[in-house]
């Protein structure tokens, strides 16, 4: 298992080396203002975190009163995800349109644009991550205990 000091390393250097990429790549593929840019992708990550918190929520809540348990399967966990994904788009939409002064369907692309890039990103980040600061050797549990 990894410890909480390597877990609050990779968190934050995920965040930082992220929004710098985005802000930086977005910037120079839009031609639009670094700062405007990265105050945008800052706010969108905090906007992520709290709709995070509270769809889980909603989510548990929601399969709870409808299954009576809250075991995720596969399947469930895929719906999971792309409901997070739908509802996060709704949110920060109109808010992208408005901040960088363009229309919805170019905030709509540049908004899955962004999302393509986390989903690249975040797999290529944990790979690398490994490598660079393995996983510490764990005892393993007896599977007679």
């Amino acid at each position: 298992m990894r410890t909480t000091f390597d877990r609050l390393r990779h968190t934050i250097c995920f965040e930082l080396i992220g929004l710098v990429i985005l802000t930086l790549g977005v910037a120079k593929l839009i031609n639009m203002d670094m700062t405007k840019i990265g105050i945008l992708a800052v706010a969108f990550s905090i906007i992520a975190t709290v709709w995070n918190y509270f769809y889980n929520i909603l989510f548990d809540k929601a399969m709870l009163k409808r299954t009576g348990q809250l075991n995720k399967t596969v399947t469930i966990r895929v719906y999971h995800a792309c409901l997070f994904e739908l509802g996060l788009l709704v949110i920060t939409l109109p808010i992208m349109a408005w901040w960088l002064e363009i229309g919805l369907v170019e905030a709509f692309i540049l908004d899955l644009g962004m999302a393509l890039f986390y989903l690249i990103y975040a797999f290529i980040y944990n790979l690398a991550y490994d490598r660079i600061f393995p996983i510490p050797q764990t005892k393993q549990v007896s599977s007679n205990a």
